[in-house]
């Protein structure tokens, strides 16, 4: 009798202190990703007259997605669903129902672990906004934001890591490449195609009006993601360290391969190159960062800044689509590259820390293509509905004449810049 209790209270959860102290910090370097990371980003990226519309967006984005991750955001995503677990969970913990400061999420406060998924979920619909930046009405940005993070986001970070069906057939997604990056890059597609191009876009000149607010706010994502990669590991262990190591070299490798290439065909390597080359190589590695080794992460990120600089050179173009800050190109194709590259070089021949049972390369890697594909339907088939729905209701686009004048102005009375 005094064995069987004290193997129950082995078996219970208990707190500890170094695992919640980092996932604290690792929560604020996520949120500093989003504000003011992602906002500068984007915000440098586009034109002077759309440059506070951006950083609106975002930071409205992050504010309301908060709201709505703490009403039913968290109980849908990582509860039990019941009958329909394996696409959605239930509402036992809704308004954040049940949960005190003696709650606990493995070894750390179930107040830590909710508030560090919130940043993920505020960070992935505001990278949407990329896709279709410089065009969309404000109220629209927000109704369109809310409506897929309940349809959207919620189902698919069920799926992944909640408990659904994508985590019982053993997909792999250490940080978010299903769950973030192909999820926002399909959504931000789909977005930029309904929209249609901006007005002049191909034919006058739409240069990122300030490259150092890009460049500060790609270092910002660059520092921050350590939060996000390394943070996923919800401990302070040796996971933590290789998903730590993998993080820097993947992106510093694809860093390189992007202005190199660029200098190839270009003739010059661009600050716009080598931050775009950051965040391609960051992406790849969100899913794999904690399953392969370092060489991995090089190549990983290597190959996917390569086929990024293609999709966002070419791919666009001779689609026709007008992505305006190549979410698509960058977090949609990267993502890809990075779910699926995962089942690749997790393998121990390679230096990734091996498979389960049973698993071996080939039937890692088709779970992985599985994985993707059903994010991409989900997101592509629910993101079209509901710009749809938003269109019929509100309307998705600003009028010509609030275009050509900028949204600064037209949706919110302000100006970035009095020169």
């Amino acid at each position: 009798m005094v064995a069987e209790v004290v193997a129950t209270e082995a078996a219970a959860p208990t707190l500890d202190g170094g695992n919640t102290a980092w996932m604290i910090m690792a929560t604020i370097l996520v949120l500093l990703m989003i504000i003011p990371g992602l906002a500068l980003f984007y915000g440098g990226l586009v034109r002077t007259k759309n440059m506070l519309s951006v950083l609106m967006q975002v930071f409205v984005i992050t504010a309301m997605v908060s709201v709505i991750w703490a009403v039913y955001g968290y109980s849908f995503a990582f509860t039990d669903g019941g009958s329909l677990n394996g696409y959605i969970g239930g509402g036992s913990k809704a308004f954040l129902a049940g949960i005190t400061p003696d709650s606990l999420s493995g070894s750390i406060p179930e107040y830590v672990f909710l508030t560090f998924q919130l940043t993920f979920a505020a960070i992935t619909p505001a990278l949407i906004v990329g896709g279709f930046a410089e065009r969309m009405k404000f109220s629209a940005v927000l109704a369109f934001i809310a409506l897929w993070v309940t349809f959207v986001y919620l189902p698919v970070a069920h799926m992944v890591w909640g408990g659904g069906v994508l985590a019982d057939l053993g997909a792999k997604d250490f940080a978010g490449g299903t769950v973030v990056h192909i999820n926002a890059g399909i959504a931000a597609l789909i977005g930029a195609i309904l929209l249609g191009k901006r007005i002049g876009y191909g034919k006058e000149a739409m240069t990122p009006h300030s490259m150092v607010m890009t460049m500060i706010g790609a270092s910002l994502l660059w520092v921050g993601w350590f939060g996000f990669n390394v943070g996923s590991e919800l401990a302070a262990d040796g996971t933590a360290g290789l998903a730590l190591i993998n993080t820097q070299l993947a992106t510093g490798s694809a860093v390189m391969a992007w202005i190199f290439i660029e200098w190839l065909a270009r003739g010059k390597p661009s600050m716009l190159g080598g931050a775009s080359g950051a965040v391609a190589g960051l992406v790849a590695i969100t899913p794999a960062c904690g399953f392969v080794g370092p060489m991995g992460a090089i190549l990983l990120g290597f190959v996917a800044s390569l086929v990024s600089f293609w999709a966002v050179t070419s791919l666009k173009g001779k689609l026709g689509y007008d992505d305006s800050l190549d979410v698509f190109g960058i977090h949609g194709i990267s993502g890809i590259i990075g779910a699926i590259g995962t089942g690749i070089f997790m393998s121990t021949s390679l230096g990734g820390v091996g498979y389960a049972e049973g698993v071996t390369m080939s039937s890692q890697v088709t779970v992985q293509a599985i994985a993707v594909g059903v994010t991409i339907l989900w997101a592509g088939v629910i993101s079209f509905i509901l710009y749809k729905v938003v269109d019929v209701l509100i309307g998705l686009r600003v009028s010509e004449e609030s275009e050509r004048e900028g949204l600064d102005t037209t949706e919110h009375g302000e100006r970035a810049y009095h020169l």
